[in-house]
């Protein structure tokens, strides 16, 4: 008969060893379950670069990875410019251009450009093309309307997005390159006060939308 040995040192490392491995499997697990199922985020671990993911009318959102990432400008055949790949503006004009036939006369700038501070609430953005309206117009928002999103102290540079469905009390936006963790598609409570459509979403400045 061998008769083995485990002194109460060894005994207790093991136990220690078994605790660790066993708090980080636990660790792992609670963030693949946060990534999966939180609403604003998902895991993407193994999506490359330039990867379709989304679409909305036909127009695709593309993978970005970094929200820094470019990968050189994207012209249309005809020489109209959407953009840097794969930042939201490329998206949004791509998406204007390709669902809408809408081509803007300025074509160029950041995220937060598109909104114009000066224009009133509902007279024409002339830089754009496009009616504007502040968060808390009178007007409420519509689908294919871009959303506006102001800058912040991790973004420089704003974002843009696409309205892709409104309810009495909600939208929901596609949009491209909102970093690694964040859907192509988020929600947003929609409030009506008074005579006023607010946006629950402090960082919304207004949205954008083709004249009739």
């Amino acid at each position: 008969m061998i008769i083995i040995n485990i002194g109460k040192k060894n005994r207790s490392s093991l136990i220690s060893m078994r605790g660790l491995l066993f708090s980080i499997l636990l660790l792992l697990i609670s963030a693949l379950v946060f990534f999966q199922l939180n609403e604003k985020y998902t895991w993407r671990p193994f999506i490359t670069k330039g990867k379709k993911i989304d679409s909305f009318n036909g127009v695709y959102v593309y993978f970005n990875g970094d929200v820094s990432h470019v990968e050189g400008r994207n012209l249309s055949p005809d020489g109209y410019n959407f953009g840097l790949k794969f930042q939201c503006v490329e998206f949004v004009k791509r998406y204007y251009y390709d669902a809408l036939h809408f081509k803007m006369p300025d074509t160029y700038g950041n995220a937060v450009d598109f909104f114009n501070p000066v224009v009133s609430d509902g007279k024409l953005n002339s830089a754009r093309g496009l009616l504007q309206y502040s968060n808390g117009s009178n007007s409420k928002p519509a689908i294919d309307d871009i959303l506006v999103f102001d800058v912040s102290s991790s973004n420089p540079y704003g974002h843009v997005a696409i309205i892709s469905d409104v309810t009495e009390h909600g939208i929901e936006i596609i949009q491209q390159n909102p970093g690694r963790f964040v859907k192509s598609r988020v929600n947003y409570d929609l409030i009506h006060q008074g005579n006023k459509w607010i946006i629950d979403n402090k960082k919304v400045l207004g949205w954008l939308r083709v004249p009739n």
